[in-house]
């Protein structure tokens, strides 16, 4: 047993009785979080923004940008990075259908037209070729996400974004840590966004991030974020509304130490898909984690397994509600965009063209439809054991039966 299984099957603060209650997510939270929201707590300065300052330095030099800019959430990050390059009505982008924080409704809330794009098969990301048949005079930008950890097509979107004179947004909030020949995910667009709240890897209860090399972007969303004491009186800086969509400094300082034990907190969660793989190889009809070109870590916030081709979105609630039975919590990974209603209502009702007249039309994402309808989430945190795991891949083998359609699931 390695070092870091050894400390996992030892923690004091791990309950190995599968019978209780295993949920989705937990937060992996030591002593020297508490001990620094202690000492914010009794020392004051709540809203000095200091503890912001520090975590905006540390995670742009994490990420390897010039800047980051703190804000209250994933949501949040993206519209103020949408409103940064001047993107609203009258203006398209090209964003996937599919996601867990689903931060592509920033597209909808500055005012722009969500361009739904079906998503590639095995990974799950936005289809280059597909968004390439998508762009009209009026298409501003391309948001693509890292699904689930996985890294997108980022070479293609590149070559698609400079060729179309494009700007290339990066959706980074469930992939924190991932790599993509070479590179860190935050890495590949003008710039990128970072979602800290559950089921996500660093946890900071809410908030997200802007990263950038852009420094007058990064100006233009300090400003829009909060007005500070020192910007009231200025004449230029009064042209801008601001937000007040920042970051407080307990969040900041819970973040802070979540990113300084990063790497013990991946540590950890990856031992525990090492024991999903293992108890996984058994399972009638698997497949082993898809692994793109190119994309060397993963680093999935859910482990994400994928029901086979008889089920339909009913029989995945079914085996849900069986899971839960037995005190294990699963969740399927929200509702495509496009299925949404406010999406229909505003958009159209499914099929027809693209853009304003065909909206998010049903029939024209039909990859993300199906993969949606079967994708099933599992418990994935620091406080799982082996034998929890064993107890969770045997229980869903009982429930993809119980369905009637057969114990075929795909990762």
């Amino acid at each position: 047993m390695t070092d870091a299984a050894a400390a996992m099957e030892g923690s004091p603060d791990r309950d190995d009785d599968f019978d209780d209650y295993i949920p989705l997510t937990a937060a992996d939270v030591s002593g020297a979080e508490v001990e620094i929201l202690g000492h914010l707590l009794s020392a004051g300065g709540l809203g000095d923004g200091r503890m912001v300052q520090a975590f905006e330095t540390a995670f742009a030099a994490y990420v390897g940008r010039r800047f980051a800019v703190a804000v209250s959430s994933g949501t949040m990050a993206t519209l103020l990075m949408l409103k940064g390059y001047g993107i609203g009505a009258g203006d398209e982008v090209l964003c996937s259908p599919f996601g867990w924080h689903q931060v592509q409704h920033a597209v909808a809330l500055c005012g722009a037209t969500p361009v739904l794009v079906d998503i590639d098969y095995w990974q799950h990301t936005i289809n280059p070729e597909k968004a390439a048949s998508l762009v009209t005079p009026r298409t501003r930008a391309i948001l693509a996400g890292n699904v689930n950890g996985h890294p997108a097509h980022w070479d293609e979107l590149r070559a698609l974004a400079d060729e179309t004179g494009l700007t290339l947004l990066e959706d980074s909030t469930e992939a924190i840590g991932s790599t993509y020949k070479g590179r860190m995910v935050g890495t590949f667009g003008d710039a990128a966004v970072f979602d800290f709240s559950e089921p996500g890897v660093l946890l900071a209860g809410e908030g997200g991030m802007i990263v950038t090399d852009d420094g007058d972007l990064a100006h233009r969303l300090r400003y829009m974020r909060r007005r500070e004491i020192e910007h009231r009186n200025t004449v230029v800086i009064t042209r801008t509304l601001p937000w007040q969509a920042g970051m407080g400094n307990l969040n900041a300082a819970l973040a802070l130490v979540q990113l300084k034990r990063l790497p013990e907190i991946l540590t950890r969660r990856n031992l525990v898909i090492a024991y999903y793989n293992a108890a996984m190889a058994s399972f009638e009809g698997i497949k082993p984690p898809y692994r793109g070109p190119g994309a060397e870590v993963i680093n999935p916030m859910v482990y994400a397994v994928h029901l086979g081709t008889r089920f339909t979105a009913s029989g995945r609630k079914a085996v849900i509600e069986d899971l839960d039975t037995h005190a294990v919590e699963a969740a399927d990974y929200g509702q495509p965009l496009h299925t949404q209603q406010y999406y229909i209502e505003r958009f159209g009702r499914p099929g027809g063209g693209h853009g304003g007249e065909q909206g998010a039309g049903r029939a024209a994402c039909p990859v993300c439809t199906k993969t949606a309808d079967r994708v099933l989430a599992l418990p994935l945190h620091h406080r799982i054991t082996r034998d929890q795991v064993d107890f969770i891949v045997e229980t869903l083998k009982d429930a993809t039966i119980n369905t009637g359609a057969g114990a075929a699931i795909y990762l």
